[in-house]
């Protein structure tokens, strides 16, 4: 028995006739009765029988009729979502994303739950060294990280530089009352720096930015998660060096946020998947909301 022949019996039963039957299926009678007579054979029973002109199930035609009628039902179910998968529109998305880039994220999420609600999202956050491992045990299928990491095996998009900023509390914002802050102040005030676990990357380039002032910063706490250094910030124990894009907009009212006049610390990130392998259809339409904006693919 197989899908075939179960299919054949299905719009038989329904039609009644084998005529009509052979008519709905675009096929010559008499192959079709054969494929008829040769499930009975197989299973042993009679699932027609002619009353008259019409062909009606026996009991136990009604019976594998009903079970047909399910399996041939979730077959169909199970093609669409193969598709779907297939095409992007179904599944899941895996993205791993370093917490302060995750303003890259909301919008386009809910452009594709507008688009594709059958689409579900697994979202993992790590550091850039981290979510690239992540990338290489096929964890997740893209990830937004800062640059640099090794780029060896990735393909990417550059995502828009951004400068880093001082976010100190708030009651310390009448120290700095022009809403900027040169280096050589900031290496007078307990800092707390963005440091991946492993890996280069923003730490090293602050510190040589002080290095290159001349200054050695009291560098106090270091740690991976900017949410964690923003409430430390929020609890006066320092100041932190932080991507624009890390910080919300109730930031503004939490904190005391300053330029720094006199450094050019700059963010630069990207989403980053692997080179020369298997891209889901979902992944590379999400991939497309990124080129609209940047208009370029590395």
């Amino acid at each position: 028995m197989d899908i075939k022949q179960l299919r054949y019996f299905v719009t038989i039963a329904e039609e009644g006739q084998i005529t009509r039957a052979a008519k709905r299926l675009h096929m010559a009678q008499p192959p079709l009765s054969l494929q008829l007579k040769l499930l009975e054979q197989e299973l042993g029973v009679l699932l027609l029988e002619r009353n008259g002109r019409q062909m009606e199930l026996t009991q136990a035609g009604a019976a594998l009729y009903e079970k047909a009628e399910q399996l041939l039902h979730h077959l169909t179910e199970t093609v669409t979502e193969v598709q779907q998968v297939g095409k992007g529109i179904s599944g899941v998305l895996s993205i791993g994303c370093v917490q302060s880039c995750f303003s890259h994220l909301p919008e386009r999420i809910r452009h594709f739950r507008e688009h594709y609600p059958l689409l579900r999202f697994q979202l993992r956050e790590g550091d850039s060294f981290r979510l690239s491992e992540e990338l290489h045990d096929r964890k997740i299928e893209l990830a937004l990280v800062r640059l640099p990491v090794d780029m060896t095996t990735f393909a990417s998009i550059p995502l828009p530089s951004e400068p880093f900023v001082a976010v100190m509390p708030k009651e310390w914002e009448t120290r700095f009352p022009d809403g900027s802050i040169q280096v050589q102040d900031l290496a007078k005030v307990p800092l707390l720096l963005l440091h991946r676990i492993n890996g280069t990357g923003t730490y090293e380039v602050t510190m040589e930015e002080f290095r290159r002032h001349g200054c050695k910063p009291n560098v106090v706490c270091e740690c991976p998660n900017a949410s964690m250094l923003l409430s430390l910030v929020r609890e006066g124990v320092g100041v932190t060096l932080l991507p624009t894009s890390a910080l919300t907009r109730q930031s503004a009212q939490e904190f005391s946020i300053l330029n720094i006049i006199d450094a050019n610390i700059q963010s630069e990130s990207a989403v980053i998947w692997l080179r020369d392998r298997y891209v889901s259809q979902s992944a590379r339409r999400f991939l497309d909301t990124f080129l609209h904006v940047n208009n370029e693919c590395t």
